[in-house]
């Protein structure tokens, strides 16, 4: 309507030929009123880059040397250390993955000042290398979110980071707990919302896990897996909102999809830390993990779904779905009514992180998705090479994507990741520009901000089923 107005006085000829000045504060109101509208849209996020620390050889663990030392402790019965041994066999984890000090030191030291350092040198070594790739000062960031689920000190990760950096007394920061490997996806989510009310503003957003205080030496089955799986490692990433940072950035977000489903109590107590009958405390997985996490995926999709497919993937499914529930079996279209109920995701995106929870968690999304091997090869290759190291495991996959230069211009990245609650969520990205293989080469002298510089021609490499661990 105040445009229609605005329109009306500037074309009518008595007020341009009779009254200039109001034709100028006609011109000026409509300046504003046009600045007023483009202030008000959403602000555009976008990842500058992307750092994930990679230990030095001395913490590296071979399958074989993790089961010596975890038998070293002299807690698990036989039938726990055979356990172990079968489902490390079955992981899908090789034989150069990282565990802290504290864990392959003889005695095992698990307190708390061998926690604190692991995750010093985790966490300072990834934005140490962030912030010389970006050449940000540390008083232009504006927001700092860190998570890490399991290990919460006094005074906070985050605070550790503040200190550490001396960045500015009003500086946003928040320290994420308990929130599962689905928590560096919250992470980027809560910076997002905060950047589109602070602008021209840096937020740094760091994810790990702590493995010190977390391993496992009791014998409740359900709370072994754990010990065969997570690893050591965190990653760093710098957003900004600020329009001169497109240029030089390397995405742009575009959406971000949480769902939670811990108003069911089966969802909500599915992962949960709590004391084993000898008074341990570990990680509890039920055996309702993989049901309950596939309705939070499902869940999950059925809003991320409408915002990436294509139309003619959305129209083909829709067709399938209300075909299956007529069960009109004969149309070709539902020839096989149960596989037509997911679309077909390998169409949404170019390239897939997937969160590497384990070997059969990527085995039943890469068939319930419809994505290919080529999809979930960022993922395989970093439960291989690095396990699962919470959530910072999507940044190492994103990090495996570039290395190899497949990142092009306009591409689409979509990451996936499960969390304890139990949450599902999602975060799609767009390539601002092409990334050159070469950009990950080893630096001299220093470390590479990408975890996999100098070795990335080693990958892929065939994971077998299951493989022979001598203990």
């Amino acid at each position: 309507m105040a445009l229609n107005l605005l329109t009306t006085i500037l074309h009518s000829n008595h007020l341009s030929n009779h009254h200039p000045v109001a034709l100028i504060l006609a011109v000026l109101l409509l300046f504003l009123l046009a600045a007023f509208l483009f202030s008000r849209r959403p602000l555009a996020v976008y990842l500058i880059e992307l750092s994930c620390f990679k230990p030095d050889d001395h913490y590296k663990v071979t399958r074989e040397a993790f089961m010596k030392q975890f038998k070293s402790k002299g807690t698990f019965t036989e039938e726990s250390v055979a356990f172990q041994r079968r489902m490390l066999e079955r992981s899908g984890i090789g034989q150069s993955t990282y565990l802290p000090a504290s864990l392959l030191s003889t005695p095992i030291n698990m307190v708390a000042a061998e926690a604190r350092k692991e995750a010093a040198m985790v966490v300072f070594g990834a934005v140490d290398q962030l912030l010389a790739a970006t050449n940000v000062r540390s008083k232009d960031i504006a927001v700092v979110v860190v998570n890490c689920s399991l290990y919460n000190p006094t005074p906070s990760l985050a605070s550790m980071v503040v200190n550490r950096y001396q960045l500015r007394g009003n500086v946003i920061s928040y320290n994420l707990t308990g929130m599962g490997c689905s928590a560096g996806l919250i992470s980027v989510d809560l910076a997002k919302r905060l950047l589109q009310v602070h602008r021209d503003s840096y937020a740094l957003v760091v994810s790990t896990e702590n493995m010190t205080l977390n391993a496992y030496f009791g014998n409740d089955r359900s709370m072994l897996l754990s010990n065969s799986l997570f690893r050591m490692g965190a990653a760093a990433i710098l957003l900004s909102n600020r329009r001169s940072d497109r240029w030089r950035s390397k995405y742009q977000l575009l959406h971000t999809v949480r769902t939670h489903t811990g108003a069911s109590q089966r969802s909500h107590s599915c992962v949960t830390q709590e004391e084993d009958p000898s008074g341990l405390v570990g990680i509890s997985l039920s055996k309702d993990l993989m049901s309950v996490a596939g309705a939070a995926l499902r869940a999950n999709l059925s809003s991320l779904g409408p915002l990436i497919l294509p139309l003619s993937e959305q129209l083909r499914f829709l067709l399938a779905f209300l075909s299956a529930r007529l069960r009109l079996s004969a149309l070709p279209a539902v020839s096989n009514p149960s596989a037509a109920r997911v679309p077909n995701f390998g169409r949404a995106a170019e390239h897939f992180c997937i969160h590497a929870g384990g070997r059969g968690v990527l085995d039943e999304l890469e068939r319930s998705l419809g994505l290919t091997p080529w999809h979930m090869e960022p993922s395989r290759m970093t439960l291989y090479r690095f396990g699962n190291t919470s959530s910072s495991t999507l940044w190492y996959e994103l990090s495996y994507v570039e290395a190899k230069g497949r990142v092009k211009k306009g591409d689409r990245v979509c990451q996936i990741a499960f969390g304890s609650g139990f949450k599902c969520n999602s975060v799609v990205w767009r390539a601002m520009r092409t990334i050159e293989h070469g950009e990950v080469v080893p630096l001299t002298g220093g470390r590479n901000r990408n975890p996999w510089a100098g070795e990335i021609d080693d990958f892929p490499v065939e994971v077998p089923k299951n493989v022979t661990v001598a203990c």
